[in-house]
């Protein structure tokens, strides 16, 4: 609804008198069962994207807007895109180390650095076009010479570009060897040549493109047809028939793609892990990217899919926010850092994603239970009784509940410890022995009582104390463990991977540690937060109104709440992935307008601001926009 300036005004004497009559109306609409909706890094990509890359164990997205979007294996820092993540034109991924071009022709590297690969030599300017190899690096400049760094070792060469080093329009990398393009259409190769993955059949000429595989290339003729060599023991080099209508080629380890006029992706080689079983349906495709084990298709769409072996999906189980059906009747939830659990009102546990180390698997009986929490590998229940059960791996003792197991309120996980508060107020740590308890995660400042709330970080903790302060002990590198001044007022703590939380009474939130991705940061306005979650570089606040506000590390879409953003009881940060409950209304009550099943002060603050939206000075705002 519509109003004019002049309107609005006298709406302002009726607003007054109108929130007396809804709450006539009724407070409640009955919620009858609480609905998960989990959000982060389960999809490799929905949309947006113009260009992907496909490294040993990660994939590479380039968006339309210049930044990129990063998933999978991330030991080496090779998802961590540097900041600022803007004004990117092509991206390439190497087996641990990512490539990005700018838009000023320089270039930006990042992950593993061990043979220099990141580092690009000087001056870093007029390059057209990059390549990523498993630990060497290619840049093609402006003038037709390629630059190369990294790994030149074994003999093998693969950075000592042949002379004359001019004339080259392309460029690929393999394992050890390069390839590079030339204007003529020739091939040049140099490197490893164990498998003659650099010597290119006669004719060589008339090629257009090329992609270079763990030991073997590709090149891709002007007719449509691929030629093949090097490496075959898996048939990467057997380009099935018909060799021709081809517009785009890519090499995995063992394992070759071809991408067809039609839009159709044509796989070969070595199947172990699917990644020559495109998906259906296998049409609209635009561009092709293959990794060591995996491989990736462009949507005409921007969409980006993936088969073969998925990091996220296939080395840590079903994705962690796709919930199991029934979902419904949940009432508490918990993230871990690739797997999820849910509560539900029965006093069961359902737990779903990464599985390896039985962290998924509920012991039986898979009853009363009335707290959840969940860690890395490991999982724990609090149950009725006060006694805690523990289940996943044990090789730190993190799922081995500690002696007398009686008694406990509350329970929480880190990366290596576990927390459990007592009845007495009393605080028992376990799980992180030996070195792995190296920053005193697990060791409990004196006086051990008076504790009513805990919460477990990456290898800290915190405990909040009954008269409103936080005690933090254990790893302390970015003050994660100095809570700020006054430490007075706080009814709820949340603890992330190195940064802490605490929720004051008067509903705003405090924050320190680290705040490399702005996990510190709270938006404006800081104010009416009921509960607060922290994830491994991001932050969640629920507002009393139901909604949810998101900040810090976004590169998993772990800050991109659902929408509609509305209706929310509960949440939980995991390391790359975001829970959250959603009330659900037995029956529709008029006036609930952000969906929390009563009518309060709320809905009506959201009627007023759509009454004072100015039409004349907003006419894109969605409330002026035509019905």
């Amino acid at each position: 609804m519509r109003f004019s300036n002049d309107f609005r005004k006298d709406l302002k004497l009726f607003a007054s008198v109108a929130v007396i009559c809804w709450f006539c109306i009724g407070q409640s609409a009955f919620a009858e069962s609480g609905k998960i909706i989990g959000w982060g890094s389960q999809v490799v990509g929905k949309g947006g994207f113009v260009k992907v890359a496909a490294g040993g164990h990660h994939s590479l997205g380039l968006n339309e807007d210049g930044s990129i979007f990063a998933t999978g294996d991330n030991d080496y820092g090779q998802c961590n895109v540097p900041a600022p993540n803007t004004g990117f034109v092509a991206i390439a991924a190497g087996e641990i180390h990512s490539l990005g071009l700018k838009q000023d022709g320089s270039i930006v590297a990042w992950g593993n650095n061990e043979y220099g690969q990141c580092n690009v030599p000087s001056p870093n300017t007029g390059f057209i076009a990059i390549a990523a190899g498993k630990y060497h690096s290619l840049g093609l400049k402006q003038n037709g010479s390629i630059v190369a760094w990294g790994a030149n070792f074994n003999g093998s060469g693969q950075c000592n570009i042949p002379s004359p080093n001019s004339g080259f329009i392309a460029v690929a990398a393999g394992e050890y060897h390069s390839l590079g393009l030339k204007q003529d259409g020739s091939i040049v190769g140099c490197g490893d040549n164990t498998y003659l993955e650099c010597d290119v059949p006669s004719p060589n000429s008339g090629f257009i493109a090329v992609a270079a595989g763990g030991q073997h290339s590709l090149g891709l003729k002007q007719d449509g047809s691929i030629v093949a060599w090097g490496y075959n023991d898996y048939g990467q080099c057997n380009v099935p028939s018909p060799n021709t209508g081809f517009i785009a080629v890519a090499a995995g380890e063992t394992h070759s793609l071809g991408l067809k006029q039609d839009g159709s992706i044509v796989a070969w080689g070595q199947d172990n892990y699917g990644q020559c079983n495109i998906p259906m349906p296998n049409s609209g495709f635009i561009s092709v990217a293959a990794g060591y084990i995996h491989s990736l298709g462009l949507k005409q769409d921007g969409s980006i899919v993936a088969w073969g072996f998925r990091y996220n999906v296939d080395y840590f189980g079903s994705a962690q926010c796709n919930f199991p059906s029934p979902n419904m009747n949940f009432s508490a939830v918990a993230a871990g850092v690739y797997h999820s659990l849910g509560l539900k009102e029965d006093g069961s546990i359902v737990a779903w994603g990464w599985d390896r180390y039985n962290q998924c698997d509920v012991p039986s009986p898979n009853s009363g239970f009335i707290a959840i929490a969940a860690g890395w590998e490991h999982s724990l229940g609090l149950k009725q009784d006060g006694s805690i059960v523990g289940w996943g791996s044990s090789s730190g003792g993190w799922s081995i509940h500690p002696s007398p197991n009686t008694g406990f309120v509350a329970i929480d996980v880190g990366w290596e410890h576990c927390l459990g508060l007592k009845q007495d107020g009393s605080i028992v740590a376990w799980g992180s022995v030996g070195s792995e308890n190296d920053f005193g995660q697990s060791n409990v400042p004196a006086p051990n009582s008076g504790f009513t709330a805990i919460a477990a970080g990456g290898f800290h903790s915190l405990g909040l104390k009954e008269d409103g302060s936080i005690v933090a002990w254990g790893y302390n590198s970015y003050g994660q463990c100095d809570v700020p001044s006054p430490n007075t007022g706080f009814i709820a703590i949340a603890a992330g991977g190195d940064h802490s939380l605490g929720l004051k009474q008067n509903g705003s939130i405090v924050a320190w540690g680290r705040n490399n991705e702005g996990q510190c940061n709270i938006p404006e306005p800081n104010s009416h937060f009921s509960v607060i979650a922290a994830g491994g570089y991001y932050s969640l606040g629920l507002k009393q109104d139901g909604s949810i506000v998101a900040w810090g590390d976004n590169d998993f879409g772990e800050c991109n709440i659902p929408s509609p953003n509305s209706g929310f009881i509960a949440i939980a940060a995991g390391d790359t992935h975001s829970l959250a409950i959603r009330q659900v209304c037995q029956f529709v009550l008029a006036g609930d307008l952000n969906n929390d099943c009563k009518v309060d002060f709320y809905d009506f603050a959201l009627m007023a601001a759509n009454w004072l939206i100015d039409c004349n000075t907003e006419p894109n705002n969605p409330a002026c926009m035509p019905k």
